[in-house]
């Protein structure tokens, strides 16, 4: 068995790949900065077995006694989500891109001979893939904000106008980051990737869709759009759906986004590369909503509102085919039976208030 570090394993996602490294008899370590828009105290269901330490991943000394010891390293310390507006940029920039290079120097000095799972999101592909009945797989230019404004939501086709029909990404697509966090995580890939180069050491990007499950924070503008709902419903009000309601999304549970982190740490031979990290079966943001109120009875039904954001992009799911083939992972909980589960956890509270 081997010693992992978990940077940002207090969080939603790294705590759950903490527990699973655990479960399969792995000794963690765990380095989070416990940021207060996400939580500002250890939070209580951390495993008191896993080894913890404040700290943050952007100074180099921290960064270089948490690697004292370890075999791996899983890098999940990021901030998350659209954010508030674009004056969030130099926070974005910083914990992200200047916090993964500061991680991948310690690593350089240190010598580091393990391997390296990064979380990266489907963010850095953009709109989806989509096809045109006459140019075949086209690339749609950023929706117009006259567009969206006039409730025109589909993107047309980039040569001819006409309408465009989505498709599943594979991780070849070529990048194409449409808001400050997406451009961050592109860039965490490209500086692991170089990192990759330059030493030997494998790294293994896994592009996690739209992740979902127990310990989403909520009533913050950096959790993901599930736990958004959830807030809404659990308080008593409608979730509000923007746009139509029809963009399609994965949805893949936060146990098995876990679970693809564990293999890519444990497979006999590492497999350097991008992931998709996905159910595989897209559903609508509509179809979400509506999952998570059959599930809060009394609650007020989702309300489609045809709002909208610059940053968001109207269909992106993904090709799970590579996963499987190359970390043996597929999705295992199905979208019913999750958000089912999901409805009746509770969510965290940001302030640090610790639910569970």
């Amino acid at each position: 068995m081997s010693r992992v570090l978990v940077t940002g394993g207090a969080g939603f996602i790294g705590s759950h790949i903490a527990d699973a490294l655990l479960a399969g008899g792995h000794d963690v370590r765990i380095l989070d900065v416990l940021h207060p828009a996400a939580h500002a105290a250890r939070p209580d269901y951390l495993d008191a077995t896993a080894e913890f330490v404040h700290g943050d991943v952007r100074d180099g000394a921290t960064v270089a006694a948490a690697l004292d010891g370890i075999d791996h390293v899983c890098h999940q310390a990021a901030m998350v989500g659209l954010g508030s507006d674009i004056g969030d940029i130099a926070d974005y920039a910083a914990h992200n891109g200047l916090g993964t290079a500061v991680l991948l120097r310690e690593l350089a000095r240190a010598r580091f001979a393990g391997r390296l799972v990064l979380a990266s999101s489907m963010v850095v592909y953009g709109e989806g893939r989509y096809a045109c009945a006459e140019h075949g797989l086209v690339r749609p230019r950023p929706r117009r904000q006259a567009d969206l404004a006039a409730g025109r939501f589909e993107p047309p086709c980039p040569a001819c106008c006409a309408a465009l029909a989505p498709r599943s990404i594979p991780e070849d697509a070529p990048a194409d980051p449409r808001n400050v966090y997406a451009a961050t995580k592109l860039h965490q890939e490209h500086l692991a990737a170089a990192f990759g180069r330059e030493t030997g050491v494998p790294v293994t990007a896994l592009r996690y869709h739209n992740v979902y499950g127990p310990r989403m924070p909520r009533d913050t503008p950096y959790a993901g759009v599930a736990s958004i709902f959830a807030s809404a419903l659990a308080g008593g009000r409608a979730p509000r759906v923007f746009e139509d309601g029809r963009q399609l999304r994965d949805f893949v549970h936060v146990r098995d986004v876990a679970r693809a982190n564990v293999l890519a740490l444990t497979v006999p031979e590492p497999v350097p590369g991008a992931f998709n990290v996905a159910s595989g079966r897209p559903h609508t943001i509509g179809e979400m909503a509506a999952a998570l109120h059959a599930a809060h009875a009394g609650a007020p039904a989702p309300l489609t509102t045809g709002e909208y954001r610059l940053g968001d992009v109207r269909h992106v799911f993904a090709g799970a085919e590579l996963a499987a083939q190359r970390l043996g992972f597929r999705a295992e909980v199905a979208f019913e039976a999750g958000m089912t589960q999901f409805a009746a956890a509770a969510l965290r509270a940001p302030s640090g208030v610790n639910r569970g």
